[in-house]
């Protein structure tokens, strides 16, 4: 017996590693948007789902039976136009009030002649709201995707019809 201990066994050798093959490279990945979960189904989630185009509504025929009780052609009931009180020009919305009242008594020639752009308005809104009402009853959000080009198309009509309403040969849009 040696005193260095036991012997060294000889290591043996390491074998080569195999060469990496290159990663191909990774196409773009386009998201794709999530399936929107199925809404809760029952008489309690169609309640709830219908409260705010109800309370909507609500808040409407409210503010309808209001102006329509409450003549705005009455001075002092109702503040006077801003702009049209500092500058003489009557804004888009000049005569919308009257239009109101006149609309909510059922004079349409008169709400058509106080402000025509209110009206189309409320014809507007009254679709909206059954088409929202009717996506509530299903269990779907109301989603309206108004485009820039509709965007700037109502701007562009709005604009039009402020600066006509101001010039004689449009006297007949002002209130």
């Amino acid at each position: 017996m040696s005193q260095g201990g036991p012997e060294a066994t000889p290591v043996p050798p390491v074998p080569p590693v195999p060469p990496v093959p290159p990663v191909p490279p990774v196409p773009p990945v386009t998201p794709v948007p999530p399936v929107p979960p199925d809404p809760p189904r029952g008489p309690l989630a169609v309640t709830r789902w219908l409260l705010v185009p109800v309370g909507t509504l609500g808040a409407v025929v409210a503010a309808f039976a209001y102006v329509g009780t409450v003549d705005p052609n009455e001075p002092g009931h109702y503040p006077a136009c801003p702009l049209l009180a500092l500058t003489g020009i009557l804004c888009p919305g000049c005569g919308g009030l009257r239009s109101a009242h006149a609309f909510a008594n059922g004079d349409i020639p008169t709400a058509l002649g106080a402000n025509a752009f209110a009206v189309a308005g409320f014809a507007a809104f009254a679709v909206i709201w059954v088409l929202w009402m009717a996506r509530a009853a299903r269990g779907r959000p109301l989603r309206i995707a108004l485009r820039n080009a509709h965007q700037w198309s109502i701007g562009a009509v709005l604009l039009v019809f402020s600066v006509v309403r101001n010039l004689p040969f449009g006297a007949w849009l002002a209130p």
